[in-house]
């Protein structure tokens, strides 16, 4: 089969279309096909080495759909020819509050990622393909919407009536995001980096928008929310954006954060979290009951993949450099 490879640290040129071996089941796995997969910012940190190196050569990728070709001795949960896709934490089915996960197609070594024909995963790891949604949509899925629902829905406790404030909310997680909060009727703010993305945003249900390049965001949110404040701030971007996520929270609000693409070193007036009482929480992943949940929503018709583009798995590089400078509305997904 052939895979999307790098064997040395660096850009998108690194990435390699090559020849690898065919992956077998163990007693417990299933061999997938991969119809689609996504790219995702933690395929960009792995390549780069940085915030942590990955082993040698690496295939990367988190996200799949696809059809099983062959299962293990031990499977009993699915068959070959099931339409599926994957849950990319390890382990799939914990479900305690700060357990550690590794990330499949990132820091899981013994397995390689979605980006190749073929796929081993454990058999506990997939799912069925929601039947209102093409293998294109289903793979753009995975990883963001059960982040996204795990932070407003376990983390935050999301209900009628919030304020919602999105940060990066044209990008993979901001889109699952804004969806999830109008489906448990809260106010949506969405914040992103250019008209053309806001428009995206307000047609999947945003209540208000934000140019974080041409407007001030404190006090475009002032006029939405007075001197009230949020009620739970979706926050991802780190280092560029978690003071004022904290400044912007109301008197016991939360800021629920799942990452730092911007950076990792945030600065915090801990007066707001003392004296107002704000919240800050950590969140990562979900479990594989998480993702059922949030698929469940989707194939109810309340969640839908937003795509920014489909290209050729040969060319992953440019979609790694699509969603690196920031140009993505939606997901990039990848196809072999």
């Amino acid at each position: 089969m052939k895979a999307l490879v790098f064997e040395k640290y660096g850009g998108p040129e690194v990435l390699e279309w090559k020849d690898v071996p065919d992956p077998s089941p163990g007693a417990n796995d299933v061999v997938v096909q991969v119809k689609a997969t996504a790219v995702n910012y933690n395929d960009i940190w792995g390549r780069r080495g940085a915030p942590q190196e990955v082993p040698l050569p690496h295939i990367s990728g988190s996200d799949a759909s696809g059809v099983i070709t062959q299962i293990g001795s031990d499977v009993t949960n699915v068959k070959i020819g099931d339409e599926v896709v994957v849950h990319c934490g390890r382990p799939a089915r914990g479900n305690r509050e700060g357990q550690q996960y590794n990330i499949w197609g990132y820091d899981w070594p013994e397995l390689d990622g979605a980006h190749g024909e073929y796929v081993k995963v454990p058999s506990e790891n997939v799912l069925p393909k929601p039947s209102n949604v093409n293998f294109e949509e289903a793979a753009s899925l995975p990883l963001v919407l059960v982040t996204a629902w795990r932070k407003l829905v376990h983390k935050a406790h999301i209900k009628p009536g919030d304020t919602v404030l999105v940060w990066g909310a044209a990008g993979g997680l901001g889109v699952m995001a804004i969806q999830i909060a109008k489906m448990f009727r809260a106010t949506v703010i969405a914040v992103a980096s250019s008209d053309e993305k806001l428009e995206l945003c307000k047609k999947i249900g945003a209540d208000h928008v934000i140019n974080r390049s041409t407007q001030d965001v404190r006090k475009e949110v002032r006029n939405i929310v007075g001197r009230k404040g949020i009620d739970i701030v979706f926050e991802h971007p780190g280092q560029a954006t978690m003071g004022l996520s904290v400044q912007m929270a109301k008197w016991g609000g939360m800021v629920v954060t799942s990452g730092a693409t911007s950076g990792y070193e945030g600065q915090i007036d801990l007066r707001h979290i003392f004296f107002r009482e704000v919240q800050l929480v950590g969140s990562t992943l979900g479990t594989i009951f998480h993702l059922q949940e949030a698929l469940d929503a989707v194939e109810a018709g309340h969640i839908k993949a937003v795509i920014h583009s489909v290209l050729p798995m040969k060319d992953g590089g440019e979609g790694q450099r699509i969603v690196e400078d920031d140009e993505a509305v939606g997901k990039v997904v990848l196809v072999p």
